[in-house]
């Protein structure tokens, strides 16, 4: 049975790409920060399949402890651990640091152990910002000269770092490639609402926007994202390259809001801030401005053409992911009520 290192395991991605895995006969070493955590990854597994196959390691992207050892017991790694926040943290070596730091550790470990291939997660903003193309694909780059935001900075450094390391010549047995998904939304696995898609839908679903910026969004369906992360482990087709997994198109806010509301949920706002207001707000508020890069961004289209014709991937429609969401969401809080 064929291991995998899965770094970042209690991750709104991860937890999908584990269970992908799992189904799909693979073993799982999965990595956390810290070990508290386990029981909460386990149960979520679960939820779709049996965490039999399923390790757990501790591993810290800013700590060399323990990198080697997790890595030599596999024969793949699905680099996913990376910090992220919405808004603009005081000082963006918050995020950059671990994110570059974490990147080369996960690649040095994957060649000590000799890893037939590594499959990194990156992002859209490591390739849609800094510059104002309407269409973007795998060949472009995001310019981090430009003010793009320490997250949208920390994974195009990230990704860039990873591909000079697998393009030097002492390294060229080393096969990867990299996802790029957009806004991640799907069911959840875990009851963990703090990240970004899911802390954004609890609090649109509960009626805590009484407006909405005015922005675009490009959306992944994680499912999508995970099985793309899977399958592209053994696909010769995708080494080297750069996979995007977003919508084509984006959607403006509201049509996310409306989906939502109407499966039932009527406290969902789709009213939107004035730009000019939500500029002023964003002097004051760090998450504010964070989402003003995104509205200054603008709308453009995806290229996912060679997505498609290397996985023949049939992207799950909006209306399926915000929906699944939406529901997952509404059952997760009434639990947390419940308790």
């Amino acid at each position: 049975m064929e291991k995998v290192l899965v770094t970042g395991a209690s991750g709104y991605i991860a937890l999908h790409c584990i269970t992908e895995l799992l189904k799909n006969g693979y073993a799982v070493k999965g990595s956390l920060r810290s070990m508290n955590r386990e029981n909460e990854v386990r149960e979520a597994v679960r939820k779709e399949v049996s965490d039999n196959n399923l390790e757990i390691c501790e591993l810290d992207l800013l700590n060399d402890k323990g990198w080697d050892i997790a890595a030599s017991e596999c024969e793949y790694m699905l680099h996913l651990a990376s910090p992220f926040i919405v808004g603009e943290p005081k000082r963006e070596d918050e995020l950059i640091r671990p994110a570059k730091e974490g990147t080369m550790r996960a690649l040095e470990a994957a060649k000590k152990a000799g890893i037939k291939k590594i499959v990194l997660t990156s992002s859209i903003v490591a390739i849609a910002y800094g510059h104002d193309k309407k269409i973007c694909s795998g060949d472009d780059w995001t310019d981090t000269k430009k003010d793009v935001g320490a997250y949208t900075k920390s994974k195009t450094l990230a990704e860039k770092d990873a591909w000079n390391f697998i393009n030097a010549d002492e390294n060229k047995e080393l096969k990867m490639t990299t996802i790029h998904p957009g806004f991640v939304m799907g069911p959840l696995l875990s009851d963990d609402t703090q990240g970004a898609s899911a802390d954004f839908m609890a609090k649109m679903i509960l009626g805590k926007f009484p407006a909405l910026p005015n922005v675009y969004m490009h959306i992944s369906d994680v499912r999508d994202t995970a099985k793309l992360h899977v399958q592209a482990l053994k696909s010769d087709e995708s080494d080297g390259k750069r996979i995007l997994t977003t919508s084509s198109k984006d959607y403006h806010i509201t049509k996310i809001a409306k989906i939502a509301k109407d499966n039932g949920f009527s406290k969902i706002s789709t009213k939107i801030i004035p730009t000019l207001i939500f500029r002023v707000l964003a002097l004051f508020n760090r998450e504010m401005k964070g989402i003003l890069k995104n509205i200054k961004r603008g709308s453009y289209s995806t290229d996912t053409s060679q997505t498609v014709s290397i996985f023949n991937w049939e992207p799950t429609p909006i209306e399926k992911t915000v929906s699944d969401m939406v529901l997952s969401m509404s059952e997760i809080l009434k639990r947390k009520r419940s308790n």
